[in-house]
């Protein structure tokens, strides 16, 4: 068994608990370090007997969110929609026409966001995602322009929200946005989730501390 499955299996069970106990810079630009400690809770004496030890290597990150202390789930994701930034083309959004109630269209939009990205990302997290230029109220009232920039499979929910408004939409998508790079090396990102903490980054590895 390799350090990520051991990890892994550390977690599996109903008592069984992490600590995230570090997160700091490494050594390449970057890339950052995870310090962690399975542990498995003891009735008997009201606490938690360590397992194991391990360090994540959170190589070429792109994003993060952390919070240090014990966790129960760790999961290592190629399919999130917190890789939807990442992993799928940028496309403009464009619309022509007023919606007969734009308060309803402007709810409509932000649920649709919600829906996707649940408690992960809000409306207001991603600069380029909606157009900033206006209050949404304003923009959409305008009857005609950019709703915003964003990833593919919001920008098709969207138009969906547009269409069931009577609002005419428009796509354009990135076309210089490439799945590998110029060697035949994925770009694609992936994604490691520690409860309400993620790490978005090219790859992980994890080494076992203090292996005999």
């Amino acid at each position: 068994m390799d350090a990520r499955e051991l990890l892994l299996s550390d977690l599996q069970g109903e008592n069984d608990y992490g600590v995230l106990l570090v997160a700091q810079m490494g050594g390449v630009p970057n890339e950052l370090q995870l310090i962690i400690e399975t542990a498995r809770y003891d009735a008997a004496v009201e606490g938690l007997r360590p397992q194991h030890d391990y360090v994540i290597r959170v190589l070429s990150a792109r994003e993060h969110r952390v919070s240090l202390g014990v966790f129960g789930k760790l999961a290592f994701v190629d399919e999130h929609p917190l890789l939807y930034h990442h992993n799928t083309p940028k496309v403009a959004v464009y619309f022509d026409g007023k919606a007969a109630n734009v308060n309803e269209l402007v709810l409509d939009i932000s649920q649709a966001y919600v829906s996707m990205f649940g408690p992960w990302r809000h409306l207001v997290d991603m600069a380029e995602d909606i157009n900033r230029a206006l209050p949404m109220v304003d923009l959409l009232q305008s009857g005609y322009g950019l709703l915003g920039t964003m990833p593919k499979p919001l920008a098709e929910r969207l138009q969906k929200v547009l269409s069931h408004h009577d609002v005419d939409c428009s796509l354009s998508e990135d076309a210089t946005f490439h799945t590998e790079d110029e060697h035949g090396r994925s770009r694609l990102a992936k994604l490691l989730l520690i409860d309400q903490s993620y790490f978005v980054a090219l790859d992980f590895s994890v080494e076992r501390m203090g292996k005999a």
